[in-house]
């Protein structure tokens, strides 16, 4: 199992594989991808470093980036992780382009789990964030994916003040029926987004306190959860969660390392560079080697993000590796 200088055990693996992007959020990318993409994994480096990450103790991997389903060979490396490295929960976190068109396929390559990016259940305000006419598309996708029975459903919804906090009660009744969970995701600062986060930043502690006062319950996390902080409600058959990175002791339960699309062990989202793992990623037989050194990569992973401190690495975008 991979443990950390703190403690800390790692089962959980975000996988970027890609840094681009087809939407145009005003928290991200306002002006869209606009940068010349290094060469990404391929397949056959994406099965090494999983099956690595696998013999380490990993049991759960989010496809993450940019825009995942840009990639042509989505699909086979779903099949891939699945059927052929074994790992025992395949997630992807996605902008939902593509989700009304391959739903189906992505469930039958052996997806389990659905992240699925949502800021706004309006349409014209949707579009103003996101820059693209897709919120009700992306809508009937979750619904159809909630009749699917993937294993879990999540909506993911960038805090945003004066833009779409104020559509917390709406969210609400959208979990109602819905067996999802719903996470507001507190905005955070990157290298090009000071102004914006100025005007826009708004700490989730008050929407806690909400759903406390309406009946809502902490929820228990598993091993390989993420970082969110879900409450959940006899009367409601979603769920919603909270992730506070400026919350008191957010990094203290951090169980999830990153790799970007480029074979870079990202030790921290707001880390200061990464450890290049793809030179270990062309053959099988360099595996030992390979978690050798994410081994002792890991035993500099610092005990927590330094971002009350307006310091957050060599983050520009969060396209490059995913949240």
């Amino acid at each position: 199992m991979l443990v950390d200088s703190f403690s800390r055990k790692f089962k959980y693996l975000r996988l970027s594989l890609t840094e681009k992007c087809n939407f145009k959020c005003s928290y991200c990318l306002p002006n869209g991808y606009r940068g010349c993409a290094p060469k990404s994994l391929e397949v056959d480096e994406i099965i090494n470093l999983a099956s690595a990450f696998k013999e380490l103790g990993i049991e759960k991997i989010r496809l993450t980036g940019g825009e995942p389903t840009l990639r042509h060979d989505l699909v086979k490396i779903i099949y891939a992780l699945k059927s052929e490295v074994g790992i025992s929960q395949v997630a992807l976190t996605t902008n939902g382009f593509r989700l009304d068109r391959d739903l189906e396929v992505f469930q039958s390559a052996g997806l389990d789990c659905l992240n699925v990016s949502l800021d706004s259940l309006i349409k014209e305000k949707f579009q103003s964030i996101c820059g693209i006419d897709k919120c009700e598309s992306i809508k009937q996708a979750v619904d159809r994916a909630i009749h699917m029975r993937f294993k879990s459903i999540k909506v993911n919804c960038v805090l945003l003040k004066d833009l779409n906090d104020i559509e917390f009660p709406e969210f609400l009744k959208f979990a109602q029926s819905r067996q999802i969970s719903i996470r507001f995701i507190e905005l955070m600062r990157t290298g090009d987004n000071q102004e914006y986060f100025k005007k826009h930043h708004l700490p989730v502690s008050t929407f806690e306190q909400t759903l406390l006062r309406g009946g809502w319950e902490a929820q228990q996390s598993g091993p390989a959860s993420g970082p969110a902080k879900e409450f959940g409600h006899p009367e409601f058959l979603g769920k919603i969660g909270f992730i506070s990175p400026y919350s008191k002791d957010f990094c203290s339960t951090c169980n999830r390392l990153r790799v970007s699309s480029t074979g870079g062990l990202r030790l921290c989202l707001f880390g200061q560079g990464d450890v290049s793992l793809r030179h270990l990623l062309q053959n099988s037989s360099d595996r030992f080697e390979l978690k050798e050194m994410i081994a002792c990569a890991l035993k500099l992973k610092p005990e927590g993000h330094r971002l009350h401190q307006n310091v957050y690495g060599n983050m520009h975008s969060l396209s490059a590796i995913g949240g």
